[in-house]
Formats: structure tokens, C-alpha cells, sequence
């Protein structure tokens, strides 16, 4: 049977004379799922509550990008920086984070997946890039998005290392990242600067992977990207 993934959903209107509510995932994330053998099946933003039932359903859950992370939740006062947030968002994907790894499945984290994933376990984030404390490389690249335009090093024997080489160059559009990383968790990437890309943790009762940048929109033209998917479905 192939593996059921989840993937939590975003929201966001759209307006055609009248205002509507759409729920929605990249179509990226779910070819990128179904290429590595895996049905995608996206959550709706929905109550905390309900999340062991989604997470019953599924083998492995995906959290991807989107709104910055509410700082109420690292213990900080919101910066001037600082994006739009949506704390029912939030609380739901928190709260299947810890449903999945009750459960003992695994948890793959892309961009804001990555930065809720190290808050969910006490770590802390930068509110803004421009607040860590070297100076930095462009985070947030203007260029198409489906090019790499920066590197990242790579930890050898991390997860990334079973499929990517020591130093890769990868496509970032976040102006959060990480500042403490969450007990247990390793970082196993990070860029040039010190940002850090990638972490995991393999002490819990599922893994957990997760990396900053974007693969999903490289997918088609880069296979280590699809990598990525083809591991997070068949190996994590």
C-alpha cells in the first residue's frame, strides 16, 4: 500500500465580486508526494482538538510555509518585523505535531514547518533575519524561485547526507530563522553565514526532518530536490 501523507493546509481569500475562503496546500508538495509514491491528503486549518483523528488517518505528516510563527509562543513581545501571523493556525498544526510523534509518525518540516517544529519543542526564532547577530546573506531571493541562489553545508551522517552532498545550493525565501535550536534537535545544515537550513531529531518516538528552504518548487528540474520527497515517502 502507499503511504498516506498529510499535509496541513493552508487558508487565504480570493475575491470575485464576493470574498471566499479557500483551504489549500502547494500543488507542488502533493506531485512531489505522489512522484515518491505517496497519497497526499491535505488538512484544512481545523480545532486542536481534532488533530489525533487527521493524524489517525495518515502514516507521516508534511508542514510547510506560510504566516510567521506567533513569538507568544517562544516567550518574546512581537517585533516591528514581524509578519502576519495566525495563531488558530498554529495551535492546530502544533497540536498535530504532537499527536504525530505520540503516534510514532514521522514529521518532514519545509520553511515555516521547519521554524514551528524547533518552537514546538522550546527552541526560539529570530524574528526577523535582520536581528541575527552576523551580518548575512539574502534570505529572501528576488530571483525565480525555482533556482538555487545560495549554498548550505551540510552535517555528514545527518539524515540530508543520505541523499545530498556536503555542500549544496538551495532556494530561500524566509526572513525568520532560528536562533535557539530545540533540545535534542541537531542542525545538520546551515548557510555560509550561519543561518541555520536543516535540523532533525532522532531522540523522539517518530523523526523528525525539516530544512529551510523550498524543494518543492526546484522538484522538476533538480532530482536531489525530488530526493527529498522520494525520502521523506519511502525511507523516514
Amino acid at each position: 500500500m502507499k503511504p498516506i501523507i498529510g499535509i496541513a493546509g493552508n487558508e487565504r481569500t480570493i475575491f470575485t465580486g464576493e470574498t471566499y475562503w479557500l483551504s489549500y496546500t502547494s500543488r507542488n508538495f502533493v506531485e512531489g508526494i505522489q512522484q515518491a509514491g505517496g497519497l497526499p491528503m491535505v488538512f484544512p486549518i481545523g480545532e486542536p482538538e481534532d488533530a489525533a483523528n487527521y493524524i489517525q488517518k495518515i502514516d507521516k505528516l508534511l508542514l510547510g510555509g506560510g504566516h510567521d510563527v506567533t513569538p507568544k509562543l517562544y516567550g518574546q513581545e512581537p517585533h516591528a518585523y514581524l509578519e502576519e501571523t495566525n495563531e488558530k493556525r498554529d495551535a492546530f498544526e502544533l497540536e498535530l505535531i504532537q499527536e504525530a510523534v505520540k503516534a510514532g509518525k514521522p514529521i518532514l518540516g519545509i520553511c515555516r514547518g521547519m521554524q514551528l517544529l524547533n518552537v514546538a519543542f522550546g527552541g526560539t526564532l529570530y524574528q526577523d533575519v535582520s536581528l541575527f547577530p552576523a551580518k548575512t546573506l539574502k534570505h529572501i531571493q528576488d530571483s525565480e524561485m525555482n533556482k538555487p541562489t545560495h549554498a548550505v553545508r551540510i552535517k555528514p551522517e545527518s539524515l540530508l547526507s543520505d541523499f545530498l552532498p556536503s555542500e549544496y545550493l538551495v532556494n530561500t525565501y524566509h526572513h525568520q530563522v532560528i536562533a535557539q535550536p530545540a533540545e535534542g534537535f541537531q542542525v545538520i545544515a546551515q548557510a555560509p553565514d550561519g543561518v541555520i537550513e536543516g535540523i532533525q531529531a532522532l531522540h523522539l518516538k517518530a523523526p523528525i526532518l525539516a530544512i529551510q528552504w523550498h524543494p518543492e518548487l526546484t522538484r522538476s528540474k533538480i532530482a536531489t530536490d525530488q530526493q527529498l520527497f522520494d525520502f521523506f515517502v519511502q525511507k523516514l
